[in-house]
């Protein structure tokens, strides 16, 4: 078996992005809870949208074949749909990282945070769909998604309100 093609690559892939994601999400809570709202909103950016974007990439776009063959969604052909959703990681990712080294405002990387939140909405209501006809859902994948979701509107719009 090509490496590429392995689920396990991709497997180990979603469980680093949940632990890179978790770190930004742990972090910006504790940060909020203290009522400080600017290193919050850097916690989220730096690590659950820059970091989480970067690994969602070379899981999606480098990997696209072994995480296809982790979702079920293997056709036997490139699927670009795959490549798509790992370009758009890799744009926020990128975004995220260039506004902290520019010393972007709370505002602006709330802007970027409030961005991936609504992506990720859709994305994660997508997915409860898919359950309707999955052979083998994945339930806990599906709750971290509606989870993150719904944790980066909050701190983005935490951020633009700041």
């Amino acid at each position: 078996m090509v490496l590429s093609s392995n689920p396990q690559i991709s497997k180990v892939l979603m469980q680093i992005t949940w632990v890179i994601g978790g770190i930004g999400l742990w972090n910006g809570f504790n940060a909020l809870g203290a009522g400080n709202i600017d290193s919050a909103t850097q916690w989220i950016a730096g690590w659950s949208v820059g970091g989480v974007g970067l690994v969602s990439f070379v899981r999606h776009a480098i990997f696209h074949r072994s995480d296809a063959l982790r979702m079920g969604w293997d056709y036997g052909t490139r699927n670009d749909f795959q490549l798509e959703v790992g370009f758009a990681n890799l744009a926020w990712g990128v975004v995220a990282f260039a506004g902290l080294a520019q010393g972007w405002g709370t505002q602006a990387l709330g802007s970027l945070i409030l961005l991936v939140g609504i992506y990720m909405l859709q994305a994660a209501v997508l997915h409860l769909l898919e359950l309707r006809t999955a052979k083998q859902p994945r339930y806990t994948s599906k709750v971290i998604n509606i989870s993150y979701a719904l944790f980066t509107l909050y701190f983005g719009i935490n951020a633009l309100s700041s």
